[in-house]
């Protein structure tokens, strides 16, 4: 069995009317409803993961970050642009199931970096 074989596949991806979340449900029953923010701070892309995990960046100031467009990638990923222009992160099927069952966890290291930086999830106003 390859790994195909086992990984989640969707059956759903619906950008909410207010474009602040994407709803993710996959064949095996899981259904999550993913918030842009957790989205865009999650990003799997090289500027927020970095190369190594030394280089990973904690991204502040998302809560009103907007998701504008939902681009397949062949057939294995989506490509997500935000209306803060960043669009250089490929979401795998894999990694939307992983960031929908590790929330929880995922959302309080978040947080917890913020806080430890000296960080907030609101936008710099200026």
């Amino acid at each position: 069995m390859n790994v195909a074989d086992t990984s989640p596949w969707p059956t759903e991806l619906r950008l909410a009317k207010d474009r602040k979340s994407l709803t993710v449900a996959f064949d095996n029953g899981e259904r999550h409803v993913l918030s842009a923010e957790y989205l865009r701070v999650k990003s799997p892309s090289a500027e927020v993961q970095g190369h190594s995990p030394d280089e990973r960046k904690t991204v502040p100031g998302k809560r009103d970050v907007m998701i504008l467009e939902v681009l397949p990638v062949g057939n294995y990923a989506v490509r997500l642009m935000f209306d803060d222009m960043h669009s250089t992160g490929i979401y795998s099927w894999e990694y939307l199931a992983e960031l929908g069952r590790d929330f929880e966890r995922y959302w309080q290291d978040y947080v917890d970096e913020l806080a430890a930086k000296g960080l907030s999830r609101d936008p710099v106003r200026r």
